[in-house]
């Protein structure tokens, strides 16, 4: 049996996504995306399907295929794979620039008052793409273009047809609340982290430990705990655009330095949802390496422990996988005084669960159960399914990487399109979940604001709990007090607070 340390190094290279993996052959079989050449396909002209489905096309029958008319609307499905991965092609504000263009000149006669008429007939089916366009990618519509673009089609609407014409106006009064939200969310996670990282944590000592809050002293429930937790996830995973996972690798757009184009990154709510779990990771290795007290530090370890069965038990994979590895991190593995005063059977069958393994098989057989309980759900409760995001992060990227992006022909991959719309369409489902727990403000405030050790103070706090054990460690002990008591004399502490009821 591997020791924990061990175990710990490799489930912390399990979750890491580096540079290096991305250049590596990956081992993970997510989906056979290659066409199969000896199935027969039917060629519609520019596009192509097998057993009534689209498998692929060119870029121009895509477009054309989206574009509604009086008799036709494309169907629903389309409409979200298309619209999430036709960024990989071309931008979002081109393609809205020319399907509102196709629909506009396909009712076009030479007869002014026949167009009108031919206009005001598919005006409704307009709105209606446009309205699954703002409401399941409302940030596309940060570009200004966009809304001008937006504004456009609502004043030649307006000449046609008054019922769409206020259609347009209520979608667009709706996308506008939304981006006002997502600004605000923003804004709060940016104060909050600022408020963490400008306020760090003491080097530990007695006096510091005996001054500094603990969880314990916060929250003693474990199951209260995972509870708020698990606001925080469901808080973050709401504002996670799904266009943010094709925009990890679409194309740059050589404009989006342009003065007024996306202020904030593409991937930004994305990058600071895996950025809280780093901070849950270290939190709990903070929280265990802080005491000084070994009985203290053990009782830590088990209410943790407790913690992550509850989350387990909820459906909160992310939470669970964060605290199993902050526990895991080196500092706290090496406790190994602590760690015998610790009963470990809980949590021996919780690392089997996301044993990394098999490309996590345990923890996908685990995340399917909760998918299935949350489809039948009875209560809110029962519905919650919060993935290990970084995972999904890695299943999407490397279905991206191991499928092409167009045919030898030259026709676009569409069954590419389709998978990559099926992982993302699911994580739609668990992101539209309440939360049905009460708040504690207290509880939230703590787990998103208060300070946590870096690694280098993680080393220290754990050599000054547990002596060291070999004359490297010594060394690095010593190396550790010098760097960390320079960066304490150039510290300039600030007066800043953040309140933020939701948790974010």
């Amino acid at each position: 049996r591997k020791s924990k340390h061990e175990r710990g190094e490799i489930m912390r290279s399990s979750v890491i996504i580096s540079a290096d993996t991305v250049s590596q052959t990956h081992i993970f079989t997510i989906f056979d995306c290659s066409l199969n050449i000896n199935q027969p396909a039917i060629d519609y002209g520019e596009m192509c399907y097998h057993d009534n489905s689209l498998v692929s096309a060119s870029l121009e029958a895509l477009i054309q295929h989206l574009v509604p008319t009086v008799d036709y609307y494309p169907d629903r499905s389309y409409v979200f794979t298309f619209l999430l991965s036709s960024r990989l092609f071309l931008h979002p504000y081109e393609l809205m620039t020319r399907v509102c263009h196709l629909c506009v000149e396909q009712q076009r006669s030479g007869d002014a008052l026949l167009d009108k008429i031919r206009f005001r007939e598919v005006a409704p089916k307009l709105v209606q793409l446009l309205t699954e366009w703002t409401e399941t990618f409302p940030y596309d519509f940060r570009d200004e273009r966009m809304m001008r673009c937006l504004k456009d089609m609502t004043h030649h609407v307006a000449r046609g047809d008054e019922y769409s014409w206020r259609a347009m106006q209520q979608m667009t009064q709706r996308l506008i609340k939304r981006l006002s939200a997502l600004g605000q969310y923003e804004e709060a996670v940016a104060a909050l982290n600022a408020v963490a990282m400008e306020r760090p944590a003491s080097l530990k000592s007695k006096q510091a430990s005996a001054q500094r809050s603990d969880v314990l002293s916060v929250c003693d429930d474990p199951f209260v705990l995972a509870q708020q937790l698990t606001h925080i996830e469901l808080d973050r995973l709401s504002f996670i655009g799904p266009e943010e996972f094709i925009q990890t690798f679409a194309m740059k757009d050589p404009l989006e330095n342009h003065k007024g184009f996306f202020r904030k990154r593409k991937t930004s709510n994305l990058e600071a949802y895996v950025n809280w779990f780093n901070r849950l990771s270290y939190l709990v290795a903070t929280e265990i390496c802080m005491p000084v007290k070994k009985k203290h530090r053990a009782r830590i370890i088990e209410f943790f422990i407790d913690v992550a069965q509850e989350c387990f038990n909820i459906g909160n994979f992310n939470s669970l996988m964060a605290i199993i590895t902050g526990m895991n991190m080196s500092p706290v593995a090496r406790l190994k005084k602590t760690w015998n005063k610790v009963n470990t059977d809980k949590f021996e069958i919780l690392e089997h669960q996301m044993d990394p393994s098999s490309n996590f098989s345990n923890y996908r057989t685990a995340l399917r159960g909760a998918t299935q309980r949350s489809e039948t759900a009875h209560s809110s409760q029962e519905k919650i399914v919060i993935p290990f995001f970084s995972l999904l992060i890695k299943d999407i990227y490397f279905l991206n990487e191991g499928c092409a992006n167009r045919l030898a022909n030259g026709h676009i991959n569409f069954e590419k399109l389709w998978e990559l719309a099926k992982q993302v369409s699911e994580f739609l489902v668990w992101r539209q979940v309440v939360c049905p727990f009460d708040r504690d403000r207290r509880i939230l405030q703590y787990l998103v604001t208060t300070p946590v050790f870096t690694e280098d103070e993680l080393h220290l706090a754990s050599y000054e709990s547990e002596g060291p054990e070999n004359n490297m460690e010594k060394d690095s002990r010593r190396s550790l007090r010098w760097v960390l008591t320079q960066r304490i004399r150039t510290f300039k502490p600030i007066n800043q607070t953040h309140q933020n009821d939701n948790g974010f």
